[in-house]
């Protein structure tokens, strides 16, 4: 996975080199909010899945029983229950969840595998907006500029303080 996310940075990172630099000060606020950040979105995405999940089971009971009802009245119109892409946003929006956890600690140490996690997030993003484009019955080509530039932006701020993590390295051994 990593070698994975290296050569999509390697492909990115050209696109955002030449764009203006953030002055020092804001990416130094971006570096410090970060870890906040991610642990507090995180955990906010969590319990809004499981907020998603219950309605999305609430949903699907009424469904059904309005379909009951209508069945035995005899009008034969049938609602359909929320659907595939319903459950699979749910699923994406834990993945996203569970990653901006998983950078927490990365982050605050100022590791490339916190910055790794943000960029994977984004990657993730990216895919969910074009799922939701070509995927969904309700979904269009405005909604994928929107998140192709939602992402283009976060995209940018990752690449602003890249410099700032550094590659992990392993404990040194103290001899004896």
């Amino acid at each position: 996975m990593e070698e994975l996310l290296g050569k999509l940075e390697a492909v990115l990172a050209p696109l955002f080199e030449g764009l203006p630099a953030l002055p020092k000060n804001v990416k130094d606020w971006f570096v410090k909010a970060w870890p906040i950040l991610a642990l507090i979105f995180g955990v906010l995405q969590l319990l809004a899945a499981w907020g998603l999940w219950n309605v999305g089971h609430l949903a699907n009971n009424l469904i059904n029983y309005a379909n009951q009802l209508s069945n035995l009245s005899g009008t034969g119109v049938v609602v359909n229950n929320l659907g595939f892409f319903y459950w699979v946003s749910l699923i994406v929006l834990v993945v996203d969840a569970v990653i901006l956890l998983l950078a927490y600690p990365g982050l605050k140490a100022r590791s490339l595998r916190g910055w790794n996690m943000l960029f994977l997030g984004a990657v993730v993003n990216v895919v969910y907006g074009i799922f939701t484009t070509f995927g969904s019955g309700y979904g269009n080509v405005g909604n994928l500029i929107l998140a192709l530039i939602g992402s283009a932006i976060g995209f940018y701020f990752l690449f602003q303080v890249r410099s700032y993590y550094t590659r992990d390295t392993k404990p040194a051994t103290k001899s004896a």
